[in-house]
């Protein structure tokens, strides 16, 4: 079992930034491929960024690209998401992902509450 817990989501203005953090638990977190989504209200969870299944190579959405970096610590079981440049359209949900190398949600099998990212025009 895996259990993931965000944090770091806030109240931002556009152009600032922002860094998530999921720490997650059980003795796997290395070999796990993780990623981030997102969800804005009254929109479906999609993809933001994350890794391959051997951890060697990330992939971002276009919308994120060059603005977002996904990152880990093996040691500390954390998982990181970056973010600069930010836009309202940024705005919503941010969950982290353990169990799937996929751009789809529905590949996942863990899932973190959640960390609410507001970016103000």
């Amino acid at each position: 079992q895996v259990q993931l817990v965000e944090s770091g989501g806030g109240l931002v203005q556009a152009g600032g930034s922002l860094r998530l953090s999921c720490a997650a638990s059980g003795r796997t977190f290395s070999s796990r491929p993780m990623g981030w989504f997102r969800q804005a209200p009254g929109k479906e969870r999609e993809f933001v960024a994350r890794f391959s299944w051997n951890g060697g190579n990330t992939y971002y959405a276009d919308s994120v690209k060059g603005r977002f970096t996904i990152s880990r610590d093996n040691v500390q079981n954390t998982l990181y998401l970056q973010m600069n440049t930010l836009k309202p359209e940024d705005t919503g949900v941010y969950y982290c992902a353990a169990g799937a190398s996929s751009n789809s949600p529905t590949a996942y099998d863990y899932w973190g509450q959640g960390t609410q990212v507001t970016v103000s025009s």
